[in-house]
């Protein structure tokens, strides 16, 4: 499955907020930490706050900070704003058997694609992003848990 690039912005921000709720940052930031259009960020983060996911601040210290709880927020409550989940028109090409059984199959896949969105949250994702599973597919190393100090 491919995300727009609105999509994939909006859950990097928001990923970025959810890592540490009360700070407040900047879209300057978060579009330099991952290489990001800082115009297509601006307008993604306007989306999110007219949304009340993320609140903003104007001027100086301005930016912005998540307004919802990281623990309630899945992925497909960012998602949904920037690809709304609709049934689409069957083509002359579906409207035969093997399309019409095709369409089954696609639309089946969309909805546990949507299920699964609807159950990971943003904590659980940064969960996921500080545990790397992808580490060792890359051959790297995963970061050493440091020691509890006494």
């Amino acid at each position: 499955m491919k995300l727009q690039k609105a999509t994939s912005f909006a859950l990097f921000a928001v990923l970025e907020l959810a890592a540490d709720p009360g700070r407040q940052l900047a879209a300057a930031d978060i579009a330099e930490k991952y290489g990001i259009s800082l115009h297509h960020l601006a307008k993604v983060l306007r989306d999110l706050a007219r949304a009340g996911i993320v609140e903003s601040a104007r001027g100086v210290g301005g930016g912005y900070r998540l307004a919802g709880n990281p623990k309630r927020l899945t992925l497909a409550d960012v998602i949904e704003l920037f690809e709304p989940i609709e049934k689409k028109e069957m083509t002359e090409e579906e409207a035969t058997d093997v399309g019409r059984a095709l369409r089954m199959v696609l639309d089946e896949i969309d909805e546990h694609a949507l299920a699964t969105f609807r159950s990971i949250t943003l904590s659980t994702m940064l969960k996921i992003v500080a545990g790397r599973p992808w580490a060792s597919a890359l051959g790297e190393k995963r970061p050493k848990k440091r020691a509890a100090r006494a």
